[in-house]
C-alpha cells in the first residue's frame, strides 16, 4: 500500500510544540500534509523539525490573544488544528482567555479563510461545572461551533505519553514525599488515553475520517480509579509510599498554597476537576463517537507506562520486572 500523499494541503496547528502537539506534528508528518506550527516562540520550536521532511515544517509566531497574528497563520491553510491550552492559570494565561476566547479567534480565522477545524477540548467539558477549566473548556466548543458549524471536536481523557504531567508527576512526587493524597478518598475514575492514539484520531479527522460537527470522546481500554491509578504508578516504580485519603476541603486548602508555586503541584480548580469522573460517555460509546468510532485500537496503561516510569526506581534501567 503506497504512503497517503497530501503535500497540496497546508495544515496549520496552534500549540504544535508541547506534549501531544508533537506527536500530532508527527502524525501529520507521516501522511505528508504541509505543516505550519503556529505557536508564540518558533525559535523555542526547533525540535519538531526532525519529525519530517525537509522543508515540510515550519513554525510561525501567533498568540491567541492577538487576533491579527492568528489571522496571519491561518492564512492559505487547508486545515486548522487547536491544540492550545493550560492546566492551571497565571499571570494573563487565564482559563476563560486561552480556551474559550483564544479558541474562538482560531476558529474565527478559520472560518474567514473557509479551512476545515478540529479543536481539542476535554473530557469533563461542562459549562455548569464548579470547575472553571472545564466550564472555559465548554465555552470554547461552543464559540468553535458557532463560528465552524462542521468542526471536528477531540475531548480526551487524561492523556499519558513519555512527557506526560500525569504519571511523571506522581511518580516524581512518591520518590520524595512521605505520602501520596487521595483526594476525595481517590474514588474518581479516569480512562486513560495515549497521546499516540489522540495524534492518530486528529490526524484521521485531517484525513476526512470524522462526522463533521461532531464531539468525540477520547479513553483508553481500561477505566481506573484515582487510587488504583497511584497503586500502579507505586508497583511500576518499586516504591513504598502510603496511599492517605484527603477530603476534598483540606485538599483545596492545601491546594490554595500549591497554586503560588512556579509550577503548581496542585490548585483548588484541579481539586474542584476531581470531584467528576473522567471517562467516555455512554452515549459517545452508543454513537461511536469514540477511539473505536475512528477505527483505532486504543492502547493500554501496561503496554506504554513502564517504559518510561522505570527512571523513577531505586536502580532505574538496571532493575526491571514484568508489572
Amino acid at each position: 500500500m503506497s504512503a497517503p500523499t497530501n503535500d497540496d494541503t497546508l495544515v496549520t496547528v496552534f500549540g504544535g510544540s508541547g506534549f501531544l502537539g508533537r506527536h500530532v506534528v508527527r502524525a501529520l508528518a507521516k501522511r505528508g500534509y504541509r505543516i505550519r506550527v503556529a505557536v508564540r516562540r518558533p525559535d523555542l520550536a526547533n525540535h519538531l523539525q526532525p519529525l519530517g521532511r525537509v522543508g515540510q515544517i515550519h513554525a510561525v509566531q501567533a498568540n491567541l490573544r492577538y487576533p491579527a497574528s492568528v489571522e496571519a497563520a491561518v492564512r492559505d491553510s487547508d486545515i486548522v488544528i487547536n491544540l492550545v491550552g493550560i492546566l492551571f492559570e497565571s499571570g494573563k494565561q487565564r482559563f476563560d482567555a486561552v480556551q474559550a476566547r483564544g479558541a474562538e479567534s482560531v476558529a474565527l480565522a478559520a472560518a474567514a479563510f473557509g479551512a476545515r477545524m478540529i479543536h481539542v477540548s476535554a473530557i469533563g467539558a461542562d459549562e455548569n461545572s464548579t470547575s472553571a477549566y472545564a466550564r472555559a473548556k465548554a465555552e470554547g466548543e461552543k464559540l468553535v461551533l458557532a463560528a465552524v458549524p462542521d468542526a471536528v471536536i477531540m475531548r480526551p481523557s487524561v492523556v499519558f505519553g513519555p512527557e506526560d504531567t500525569f504519571f511523571n508527576r506522581f511518580a516524581g512526587m512518591a520518590q520524595f514525599f512521605p505520602m501520596l493524597p487521595l483526594i476525595g478518598g481517590g474514588h474518581t475514575a479516569f480512562q486513560p488515553v495515549f497521546v499516540g492514539d489522540v495524534a492518530a484520531a486528529i490526524a484521521d479527522a485531517a484525513d476526512g475520517k470524522a462526522k463533521p460537527g461532531t464531539v468525540y470522546e477520547l479513553g483508553g481500554p481500561e477505566v481506573r480509579t484515582f487510587r488504583q491509578l497511584m497503586e500502579y504508578v507505586l508497583t511500576v516504580t518499586e516504591r513504598r509510599c502510603p496511599l492517605v485519603p484527603l477530603p476534598f476541603g483540606l485538599a483545596k486548602a492545601q491546594a490554595w498554597l500549591l497554586q503560588f508555586m512556579p509550577k503548581p503541584m496542585l490548585t483548588p480548580d484541579q481539586v474542584e476537576s476531581l470531584r467528576y469522573d473522567n471517562v467516555v460517555s455512554e452515549v459517545a460509546i452508543v454513537q461511536r463517537r469514540t477511539l473505536a468510532g475512528l477505527g483505532i485500537h486504543a492502547t493500554s496503561i501496561g503496554a506504554v507506562v513502564p517504559t518510561y516510569l522505570w527512571r523513577f526506581r531505586k536502580t532505574g534501567q538496571f532493575r526491571s520486572r514484568e508489572i
